[in-house]
């Protein structure tokens, strides 16, 4: 018996203690990192980040801290954790070469929702592709193309190229040519076609259209056509200008553009095909 006594108070009962004790210490630790998370939520609600980014960011720091607290009540019984700080790190290590891309991914999709360099709805030109957002995703980013096709992009190769972002100002330029004839009067084209201009619809209240000469080919003056819209309304004026300059040339009598052909002399095509006969 007094064997048995001794057993129970150098051993079962401080035992029981530390059992106690971590039993107390996982439930306050629990309510700790419960208290701290819900904190933490409301700053980020209060942010511009996406709702699915803050549940994930919260999601893996809640795990983060159990493991800790996990750690910790290993040292309060005593057990050396060193070597299991050391496999946690290790198999970190390891997961994160595993997921490297898929890490980046995420990264630059928590990059796109702080910086927001575009966001649900905008149209962009972005990793070689234009597109309407639909959805910014955690890894993935959802670019719906004009002519109706879905594209997924990765965030890093998104966030990784240059941005065109077509919806950030209030409008834009429709950038388009007229070509002239050599033998056109190109004063007289350029007032027709403002006035044609005028006649466009959705352009961008307060931008008056451009028309000047662009340049000048061989086949004649080129002429810049330059209305201003909104994005939404982009192609629709992009199509009724380029209708625009042709009926305005056509019911004008403005000659077809020709092509110039250089023509040698005909004295000197005799004396080659004399020379060939010789």
């Amino acid at each position: 018996m007094p064997v048995f006594a001794d057993l129970i108070a150098s051993t079962i009962v401080p035992f029981l203690f530390k059992l106690v004790g971590a039993i107390a210490l996982w439930i306050v630790g629990g309510w700790l990192i419960q208290f701290a998370v819900k904190l933490i939520r409301g700053g980020l609600r209060r942010s511009t980040l996406d709702a699915t980014v803050i549940s994930y960011l919260l999601n893996i720091l809640a795990a983060v801290l159990r493991v800790i607290l996990v750690v910790a009540i290993l040292g309060f019984f005593g057990i050396e954790t060193a070597s299991f700080a050391a496999l946690l790190a290790g198999a970190g290590v390891a997961i994160g070469a595993a997921w490297s891309g898929m890490l980046g991914n995420f990264a630059a999709g928590v990059f796109l929702q702080v910086f927001r360099p575009f966001s649900v709805g905008d149209f962009i030109t972005a990793a070689g592709v234009t597109g309407t957002v639909e959805e910014i995703g955690m890894f993935v980013t959802s670019l719906l193309a004009p002519d109706n096709v879905r594209n997924i992009v990765p965030n890093g190769k998104l966030f990784g190229d240059t941005i065109q972002n077509y919806s950030v100002h209030e409008f834009r330029r429709v950038e388009l040519v007229a070509q002239l004839d050599n033998s056109a009067d190109v004063g007289k084209a350029i007032t027709l076609l403002k006035e044609g201009l005028a006649t466009v619809p959705n352009q961008f209240e307060g931008m008056a259209g451009d028309v000047e000469v662009l340049e000048f080919t061989e086949r004649g003056p080129k002429l810049a056509v330059r209305p201003y819209t909104h994005t939404a309304n982009y192609w629709q004026v992009y199509f009724d200008t380029n209708r625009m300059i042709v009926d305005v040339l056509v019911a004008n009598g403005f000659p077809v553009p020709r092509i110039p052909v250089a023509m040698g002399a005909p004295g000197a095509a005799a004396a080659a095909a004399a020379g060939a006969l010789n």
